[in-house]
């Protein structure tokens, strides 16, 4: 992977958050963004972390399974496999889709059969799997594998006689419902390698600088001057990302994912807001199911009327009334009990 490295000047200040790739391959990727505040960077972080969709196995149906693990075992298992989920915007929502379960459109069905005839240990690998026909490419839902012998993720073992016959119906979500949709293994997050800021109070012996070995980022920012007063407006601008993905999207894709998914967050805001003037595209924000399609909502027309549909301010079991005719003190307009 090849990224331009252009702008590193020292114009880079003139312009707005700027991302500066020092390293990737297939499952790491490394950067760091600058001109953006704290809470800007972390919400990158947690946006891959949790929002960026993937496709993992969600239904187990057990046809047999004579091994010694639990059924509710193994469906755990299977649901951690990593997936591939290049092109995942092809794959709907299994709550968007039209079909009474699952189909073609918004899932990938997994098969998986195995028993063990030889007296030797019989080991079950992620690489049995078999994919169906049914989806909307031919790698989206192959188990990913990346180990020497191709064999993947280690399921169960079964001794002679064991069997196990699954069916896996895997679905697009998000790590924000259950981690095993998390695209990432791990995220790491830094900041202030010299601790100028003192967000960090280190606890040594002797000698913080000896006991304490410094970041790998210690050599892109100069370190406090000795005596130098402490800034208590100073705020950190520069963070250093480490994106270890799981392999089921390439790691710069997840980058991009995330940042793409924390747009239209702030779109989904300032539509929210009213602000949508001059607004591109056809984003309409969040909206409730009754109002997802054309016909009559629940609420009608005129402001002034309840959901029953009476007019002004009648209730709902007609007129000025209240429900029960009349008020506590006697019939309506009256002042004193009868």
């Amino acid at each position: 992977m090849e990224y331009d490295t252009m702008m590193d000047g020292d114009f880079k200040d003139d312009f707005g958050p700027k991302v500066q790739v020092s390293g990737a391959d297939n499952l790491h990727v490394d950067f760091e963004l600058s001109n953006v505040d704290m809470s800007m960077a972390n919400s990158v972080r947690r946006v891959m972390h949790a929002e960026v969709p993937t496709i993992s196995i969600d239904l187990v149906e057990f046809e047999s399974n004579t091994s010694v693990l639990a059924d509710e075992f193994i469906a755990h298992r299977l649901g951690l496999i990593p997936l591939d989920s290049r092109e995942i915007d092809q794959l709907n929502y299994s709550r968007d889709c039209d079909c009474d379960q699952n189909c073609g459109r918004c899932s990938v069905t997994l098969v998986l059969h195995a028993k063990c005839t030889d007296q030797d240990v019989m080991k079950v690998y992620a690489s049995d799997l078999e994919v169906g026909y049914d989806r909307p490419n031919s790698h989206i839902g192959n188990p990913v594998i990346t180990d020497p012998d191709r064999k993947g993720s280690l399921i169960c073992k079964l001794r002679h006689g064991q069997e196990l016959k699954v069916t896996c119906i895997a679905k697009k979500g998000i790590a924000k419902e259950h981690a095993k949709w998390s695209p990432v293994a791990a995220i790491g997050f830094e900041y202030d390698p010299h601790n100028k800021l003192h967000h960090l109070d280190w606890w040594y012996e002797t000698d913080a600088e000896s006991e304490w070995p410094k970041s790998k980022y210690a050599e892109l920012e100069e370190p406090a001057a000795e005596g130098q007063p402490f800034d208590y407006d100073a705020v950190a601008s520069r963070f250093y990302f480490e994106v270890e993905g799981t392999g089921n999207i390439e790691s710069d894709s997840i980058v991009l994912e995330g940042v793409k998914e924390l747009q239209r967050k702030l779109a989904g805001l300032i539509h929210g807001l009213g602000e949508n003037e001059g607004m591109n595209g056809d984003y309409e924000g969040p909206r409730s199911p009754d109002a997802m399609d054309g016909g009559a909502g629940y609420l009608p027309e005129n402001g002034y009327t309840t959901p029953y549909a009476n007019a002004g301010g009648a209730s709902s079991w007609g007129g000025g009334a209240t429900a029960y005719g009349t008020t506590p003190y006697g019939n309506s307009g009256s002042n004193s009990w009868n």
